[in-house]
C-alpha cells in the first residue's frame, strides 16, 4: 500500500538519513499537495532557507518569482506549485559557496513523491545538479542544456540557478532573459489561470 502524500511528506521532514554529514543538522525543505500542476526542482537549500524552512527564501528566489512572474502568494501555494529540491538538507559550506547537494535524498524520496503529484504538467529543473539527474546523458553544459531547453518538453524545462553568482553568466547569455523567460512564464500561467 502507498502512503499518503502527507504521510510522505512528514517521513521526509523527520529524515536523518544524512545526519552525520550535515554541519548544521537536518532540516529537509519540501512543499507539495496532489493538485500542485508545477514541479520546481531546484539544488539545495542555503543556509538562510535552512533557518527559515521556507524554499527559495532568499535572493535567488526572489530573481526566480520574478522570472515565473508569480507572486509570493501563489508561488507558496502548495495547491498549486510544488517544489522539492535535489538535496533536502543545507550540505554545508565548500570552497567556493556550498557543497553540493546530498546525493542519498533524490534516489531515496524523488520517486515516492512524483508517484503523489499526478497532475504536474511542468518540471522547472534548476541548476545543473537537477538536469543531470533527469536529463542525463543528452547534453553535456548547463548552457547547452538550457539553449536547447525545447528538446525536452513539454514536461521539463532547464533553467540557470538563479543565484546572484549567476549575474556573469546571465550577462554573457542575454537570450535566456529574453528570448527564454517569456516563455516560461507563458507556460507558467496558462497551467495556473488567474495567477
Amino acid at each position: 500500500m502507498t502512503e499518503s502524500l502527507p504521510a510522505l511528506l512528514t517521513n521526509i521532514r523527520n529524515c536523518t538519513h544524512c545526519q552525520e554529514y550535515l554541519p548544521q543538522g537536518c532540516r529537509p525543505v519540501i512543499r507539495a499537495r496532489a493538485s500542485a500542476r508545477l514541479l520546481i526542482i531546484g539544488q539545495a537549500p542555503g543556509t538562510k532557507v535552512h533557518a527559515s524552512g521556507i524554499p527559495w527564501d532568499d535572493a535567488s528566489g526572489e530573481r526566480l518569482r520574478r522570472w515565473l512572474n508569480l507572486s509570493n502568494e501563489v508561488f507558496y501555494d502548495e495547491s498549486k506549485v510544488a517544489i522539492m529540491p535535489m538535496g533536502f538538507c543545507y550540505p554545508g559550506k565548500g570552497k567556493s559557496g556550498d557543497l553540493p547537494p546530498r546525493r542519498e535524498c533524490a534516489p531515496l524520496w524523488h520517486g515516492p513523491v512524483l508517484a503523489q503529484l499526478p497532475k504536474v504538467k511542468l518540471t522547472l529543473l534548476v541548476g545543473s545538479y537537477a538536469q543531470q539527474y533527469y536529463l542525463p546523458g543528452r547534453v553535456k553544459t548547463l548552457t547547452e542544456r538550457v539553449q536547447r531547453w525545447q528538446e525536452y518538453g513539454p514536461a521539463f524545462i532547464p533553467l540557470v540557478h538563479p543565484s546572484p553568482r549567476n549575474q556573469l553568466w546571465l550577462k554573457k547569455n542575454p537570450w535566456f532573459e529574453s528570448d527564454i523567460i517569456p516563455t516560461v512564464q507563458k507556460r507558467v500561467a496558462e497551467l495556473l489561470p488567474g495567477c
